[in-house]
């Protein structure tokens, strides 16, 4: 008997192992603003590591309207509860859209890298851009994402809305929240960046 309860407990410790969460930690575009959360990315994506028969879940803790102060702020207890395989950090966007300072995103993005790193996680840095009216301070913002990614020597997708940004068809009303129609796409678009981090 005790023999048994040794190898259903080894068995339940291998499982849990091998399907550590592959967290996600953004903003509205990663939570499924404005359309049912089943189809966002992040659970197309739980749908798409099924199919693949990879052994990874996804634990989405995307929050609309969420900052990189914010999600640094979550980011420590996330790591501690769920010991992910692999953090996608997909924020940014807001402090961008409000005009925060640049230099104190930087310091809450590295400081996300660094925290997931030395939990044993890989990171994708998931990058975003902003319209051209905000002038030197898009390009400035753009280049922080890049700028991390090298000196981090970390995945980098350099702007995750890339394959829908041009076609405002693909957007709600308010012009900023893709349709559901829009989350196959984008996924296909972060998958090639992920799946090397799938070890």
């Amino acid at each position: 008997m005790r023999l048994v309860l040794f190898v259903f407990s080894l068995l339940l410790t291998a499982s849990a192992f091998a399907a550590r969460p592959v967290l996600i930690l953004g903003d509205s575009l990663s939570a499924g603003y404005g359309i049912r959360p089943d189809q966002a990315w992040p659970a197309l994506l739980a749908g798409r590591l099924a199919e693949k028969r990879l052994d990874y879940s996804v634990a989405n803790l995307s929050i609309s309207g969420e900052t990189t102060a914010g999600g640094r702020s979550r980011l420590a207890p996330a790591l501690a509860e769920r010991r992910p395989a692999v953090v996608v950090i997909a924020l940014g966007a807001n402090d961008g859209l409000r005009g925060l300072p640049l230099p104190q995103m930087r310091a809450n993005l590295d400081a996300m890298i660094a925290a997931s790193r030395a939990a044993g996680a890989r990171v994708l840095l998931a990058g975003m851009r902003l319209p051209p009216n905000y002038g030197p301070y898009a390009d400035e913002f753009a280049s922080v994402f890049a700028d991390l990614a090298r000196r981090h020597k970390v995945a980098l997708l350099p702007f995750l809305l890339e394959p829908v940004a041009s076609r405002p068809q693909l957007f709600q009303a308010d012009n900023l929240h893709p349709l559901a129609e829009a989350q196959p796409l984008i996924l296909d678009h972060v998958w090639p960046a992920l799946a090397p981090l799938l070890k």
